[in-house]
């Protein structure tokens, strides 16, 4: 049940996703959010890779069963593509940049820890690559919170909770469904122990 107070607006979850956040002025917060199409960089490619791993695992275990045979040559086809992205990854500077994230994640705004402490009211720009659903979510937000890290962790001493502004509906949607196809992919996990 809801604690008094509590006005989530919609699901969250705790997931992992690449974040690169930037402070910005309020006239730059007032653009609207976007999907970037382009997704595919060499930055955000060890993540999509992961995801759809986790993706084929369920898949492979029933093709295993049935067509033994199948699946040994689906597997060699699959080692052959992760062989060529590793190639793609060690070409780029970038790939060595993790912006990795553990995050609170809705549709309505996100927790993430933080390097520095973040004013409430101040203005981010925020590109949230969700590796799952192979989508960059390009948005703006306001600070609504940063406090102290209860968990002492060197990298993030900060925990800073934000509100997107200026998100279209169909934008929203894409997190909306990534939220709930993570947390099915996590109740299923869950079964499975």
């Amino acid at each position: 049940m809801p604690e008094a107070g509590d006005r989530r607006r919609f699901f969250r979850i705790n997931d992992e996703v690449d974040l690169y956040f930037r402070k910005i002025v309020a006239q730059e917060a007032r653009e609207d959010s976007y999907i970037d199409e382009n997704v595919l960089t060499s930055a955000a490619l060890p993540q999509i890779m992961a995801a759809v791993e986790r993706e084929m695992d369920s898949l492979m275990a029933r093709i295993e069963a049935a067509r033994p045979e199948t699946a040994e040559y689906l597997k060699l086809l699959n080692y052959k593509v992760d062989i060529l992205a590793q190639c793609i990854l060690n070409q780029s500077d970038l790939a060595r940049e993790k912006n990795s994230y553990q995050v609170s994640l809705s549709a309505s705004g996100l927790a993430f820890g933080s390097e520095q402490a973040l004013s409430e009211g101040d203005f981010l720009e925020l590109k949230i690559l969700l590796p799952a659903s192979r989508a960059l979510v390009t948005t703006c937000c306001r600070v609504v919170q940063c406090r102290r890290n209860p968990v002492k962790e060197q990298r993030y001493p900060y925990v800073v909770s934000v509100d997107y502004i200026n998100m279209k509906e169909e934008d929203r949607e894409v997190l909306v469904k990534h939220v709930v196809k993570r947390q099915l992919a996590q109740i299923r996990a869950l079964k499975a122990c």
